[in-house]
């Protein structure tokens, strides 16, 4: 008696306390799962004492009220304060509920009726964890994993599903009750050409609908093991590839066809990768060389530690304004030191016939991790026959010699400096070059502009040069930004005559961009654009101002830009001033592996010879991955602008290859043509070639090793005949369980057992499939087989005979859900796991005779079933089948209070008149 007044006092002593502070407490929101209590202020106004037999109403049964009757005593003219005790359930769902206290007065039958109101708290709480998933897998097949997935909060929730790199089988929309579990199955499919074991990592993420950012992850990580692993190799092997075409060409209405070969391999001689080498050996071409044919070319590239070295075609530069680019056939080589390099080269154009041929060398020396200064000297031997036309006035008669310094400064994490000063000297001349460029990136600020000028008599690539570029951008607001752009091209320089040159173009450009969307943004733009055929007769000279409109939309899979451009025109060639508009679509979309582009764009211009000339362009490209192994891509386009004559162009491509065989490709082009300076007559290109792809042994770098073992029989039928796969390998039992891998490749492998030569019963001693890394000459694996244990058990629950009481709680009519545990067994090496309901059986199959430890959660078991022992350890036996009973024990939830009412109640203190 004493032991329970106790008990009845320590719950209440913190809410007596609070009430003898406070005369009226008004307590409006409560945790769920937790005891508490509210207290409720009442008065008597009359002058007689009034005795109340009190009880207490809830508007849920999952608010219970521990004291359900009891009796209060009101003196005359005084006040007193009845406490409430409650238990609030932790299912209890967010909302609103009432109290309602009713008092009867003894001697009159007087009614008493108080309300309480309150609201319980919302209490968000997932908990997802993994279940069970597979150790190993063989690839080709699918990857299992079960997560468990409870609503531990007191409301219904509404889930979304999700995981990056496996499909989950249920819908990934998912509402879950409070105190509702759901076991989520997600699987992966593997690749049935994996070559290698690998390791697969799939997960699951839970969030709730309203708050996406309370996201919980769980995660499984499954072996892979390859079914066609790659031959292992003792040697070290370069990739090379060796390919022969067949091309024809109509040129210009002159049809020729002929083979081409083609030799390349590019990787290390060795295992370290310290001798790094590039090849290439392309013959003659057979047809008129253009951008959609190969030109012959020969090279080897050689590169270990700190030396590199070049034999062969290449475009040899040495710097921006001395060489910039010049292919040719030559050497070259380079030293590097700790923060110096030497280097140097010598080459002999093939597409440029002023030079006959040129010597380099050079320093570099790096003062910090970005910043470096050139140092160097080019020499020039020039041919002395005509050579007919160039790009350029000057023509180089005498020997040059060009000394040139170069730098990259980088001065601070925002601002960055180039530069270059040359000077050339000839029999006839002295001149000089600089470049200057600078580089800006600010958080709000980037832009770089670049300063470039050369003398008349510079015998470098430019020459009587003076150019400037540069553009700059500003983010004015988070989704406004401001650019601008200036180009001036060069108009003197030594490019090399296997192609034209591109017109010369003087623009400048001011816009604003505005990003509406994340998918969306509107640019508009003024500026003006001087373009000038370098070609004689010129087909164009013009300058315009305009305003451009550039519109970028994603809507969905599709892709649109549409662009409209306005502006006036000077036409030099003509003498004419009109007006010139252009208005251009595009629209992209990529579907089944497969991106479709179609392009539109129709103009009025007075910039050629017509005035108000119409033009119609009009253009689609269809790209497609069918597999692996076959691509294709289609591409038509009905003319170009007169702007882009300077190239060869495409009007119709079709590109097709297809892998015939591992290592063995095809491919197939066609296309109808316009040639660089051709405005009208069309050509075709036909070219069908075959590729074999190669992998040349170039260093041995291991022997074969051997892996032995023995299968032990403690209590199987046989031991014979039982098949073992080590990677492509394959080994059958002798008489006595023996088994034998020759030729082994030094490595990483997982042994398995094929089970169907085994007793269905049967079970190795330790795990299998296992992981062996097999690096010894012989190798020595030994296990055993025995049979296979069992667990079987029921759960049963037994009910506890209701104790007396004089405050019982009151019975929840709250719908029956069918109560489960969850049931772990482990021996250390292996854990399975099984969701199991009360009273029903369970049992856990093929498992391995040895200790083993069974454990059991509640998985938010009810508080009133109570599991006396939650823990067994046993060994199980070989062909043992163990039988355990799990008993729970569901009590009568009850509350004993002492005998004795305790009564809180103040006077109020009147001030002395």
């Amino acid at each position: 008696m004493i032991r329970n007044s106790l008990k009845y006092i320590i719950l209440l002593f913190p809410m007596l306390i609070f009430a003898q502070k406070n005369h009226f407490v008004s307590q409006d929101s409560l945790q769920p799962g937790t005891s508490t209590s509210v207290s409720l202020v009442l008065e008597n106004n009359t002058s007689e004492d009034k005795t109340y037999d009190i009880s207490v109403e809830t508007s849920s049964s999952f608010i219970i009220p521990i004291l359900k009757n009891g009796e209060l005593k009101l003196p005359s003219n005084e006040k007193n304060v009845y406490i409430i005790p409650l238990k609030i359930a932790a299912e209890a769902p967010q909302g609103k509920y009432f109290i309602i206290l009713n008092g009867t007065e003894r001697n009159t039958q007087e009614k008493l009726t108080e309300k309480f109101q309150f609201f319980i708290l919302p209490n968000r709480k997932l908990e997802l964890s993994t279940l069970n998933f597979p150790e190993f897998v063989r690839a080709g097949e699918k990857i299992e994993a079960n997560f468990l997935l409870k609503n531990n909060g007191n409301s219904t929730e509404n889930l979304i599903l999700e995981s990056k790199n496996a499909v989950i089988k249920e819908s990934t929309f998912l509402q879950l009750l409070p105190g509702e579990n759901k076991t989520i199955t997600i699987s992966k499919a593997t690749n049935s050409q994996l070559v290698t074991n690998e390791y697969q990592n799939i997960s699951l993420s839970v969030y709730f609908a309203e708050h996406p950012n309370e996201k919980q992850t769980a995660y499984a990580s499954v072996k892979v093991i390859s079914i066609k692993p790659a031959e292992g190799n003792i040697f070290h092997r370069l990739p090379v590839a060796a390919s022969i075409s067949w091309v024809g060409m109509r040129n210009r209405g002159v049809y020729n066809d002929g083979f081409q070969g083609e030799i390349y391999g590019k990787g290390s001689l060795d295992k370290d990768n310290k001798n790094l080498i590039e090849f290439r050996a392309l013959t003659k071409n057979p047809v008129e060389f253009n951008s959609f044919t190969q030109y012959e070319e020969y090279f080897l590239n050689y590169k270990r530690n700190n030396i590199s070295i070049h034999l062969g075609d290449k475009n040899y530069s040495s710097s921006f304004l001395t060489e910039y680019a010049r292919y040719g056939r030559g050497a070259e080589i380079q030293i590097d030191f700790k923060n110096i390099s030497i280097g140097g080269f010598y080459n002999h154009p093939r597409f440029f016939r002023d030079i006959r041929d040129e010597y380099n060398v050079y320093s570099k020396f790096k003062l910090s991790k970005e910043s470096e200064i050139n140092v160097g000297y080019l020499y020039k031997i020039p041919r002395t026959e005509n050579i007919g036309w160039r790009f350029s006035n000057y023509k180089l008669v005498s020997n040059a010699h060009l000394p040139y310094l170069t730098g990259k400064f980088k001065l601070n994490k925002n601002l960055e400096v180039l530069g270059e000063a040359s000077y050339s000297k000839t029999d006839e001349s002295e001149d000089a070059g600089f470049m200057i460029q600078t580089v800006a990136r600010y958080e709000k600020f980037s832009g770089n502009i670049t300063y470039m000028k050369t003398g008349p008599e510079f015998a470098g690539y430019f020459n009587n040069t003076s150019t400037v570029n540069g553009n700059i951008q500003y983010k004015l607001l988070r989704k406004v930004n401001l650019t601008a752009s200036f180009v001036q091209d060069a108009k003197n320089f030594q490019r090399d005559t296997l192609f034209l040159a591109a017109p010369y173009r003087r623009f400048l450009q001011y816009g604003i961009q505005y990003k509406y969307l994340k998918s969306g943004s509107l640019m508009l733009s003024h500026g003006f654009q001087r373009y000038q055929d370098r070609l004689i007769p010129r087909e164009f000279d013009y300058k315009e101002r305009f305003l451009r409109i550039s519109l970028d939309q994603q809507i969905g899979i599709l892709q649109f830009n549409i662009e409209g451009q306005f502006g006036q025109t000077d036409n030099y060639l003509t003498g004419y001033y009109g007006s010139s508009s252009f208005y251009t679509a595009n629209i992209g979309f990529e579907k089944y592996k497969t991106s479709f582009n179609i392009y539109g764009s129709y103009a009025e211009t007075a910039r050629y010879e017509l005035q108000n000339q119409k033009q119609f362009y009009y253009g689609a490209r269809i790209l497609s991955r069918i597999s692996d192994r076959t691509s294709f891509s289609i591409f038509y386009q009905n003319n170009y602008m007169p702007e882009d004559y300077y190239t060869d162009r495409n009007l119709f491509e079709l590109l097709y290859h297809q892998q015939i065989l591992p290592g063995h490709d095809l491919d197939i082009s066609g296309r109808y043509t316009l040639q660089r300076g051709e405005l009208g007559n069309k050509d075709f290109v036909f070219s069908l070639r075959y590729t074999l792809h190669m992998n040349i042994p170039v260093q041995k770098t291991a022997e074969y090793i051997s892996l032995y073992g023995n299968i032990d029989n403690l209590g199987v039928k046989r031991i014979e005949g039982i098949r073992l796969m080590l990677g492509n390998h394959l080994s059958v039992t002798d008489k006595q369980g023996n088994f034998l891998f020759k030729n082994i490749i030094p490595g990483e492998y997982v042994l398995e057992i094929d089970r169907s030569t085994t007793g269905i019963n049967d079970i190795p001693t330790i795990n299998i499939p296992v992981s062996l890394n097999l690096i010894n000459k012989e190798n020595i694996f030994n296990f055993a087989l025995t049979s296979a244990a069992r667990i079987e058990g029921n759960i049963h629950l037994t009910h506890m005979e209701e104790q007396k009481s004089f405050a019982h709680l009151p019975v929840k009519t709250e719908k029956k859900k069918k109560e489960n545990i969850i049931i772990e067994v482990s021996n250390g090496d292996q854990t399975y796991r099984k969701i199991a309901f009360i009273g029903e059986s369970f049992d856990f199959t093929y498992l391995r005779p040895g200790e083993w430890q069974l454990k059991i959660f509640r998985n938010g078991l009810d508080k009133r079933y109570k599991i006396p022992i939650n823990q067994y350890k046993f060994i199980l036996h070989p062909s043992e089948n163990k039988i355990l009973n799990i008993d729970i024990i569901k009590q009568q939830a009850e509350v004993k209070y002492q005998q004795e009412t305790i009564k809180v109640s103040y006077n109020e203190m009147k001030k002395k008149k």
